[in-house]
């Protein structure tokens, strides 16, 4: 998901993506501890991803002041 794609959902939409890219990355930490992860490279990815929600909330937050 991009940051564009990103600023066009609600702040609930945005929390309801958050809760469930960390469901998804709590997943991939326990099947690379097991050694069933192909791509060592996802969980990156979806931290990524969680720290981009998380900064257009923050931003929101800012301009609502």
């Amino acid at each position: 998901m991009d940051i564009g794609e990103i600023r066009a959902l609600t702040d609930q939409q945005l929390l309801e993506e958050i809760e469930k890219t960390q469901k998804e990355l709590m997943n991939l930490r326990f099947r690379a501890a097991t050694n069933q992860l192909p791509d060592t490279n996802v969980p990156r990815t979806v931290r990524k991803s969680i720290a981009r929600l998380k900064t257009v909330i923050r931003e929101r937050q800012l301009v609502e002041g």
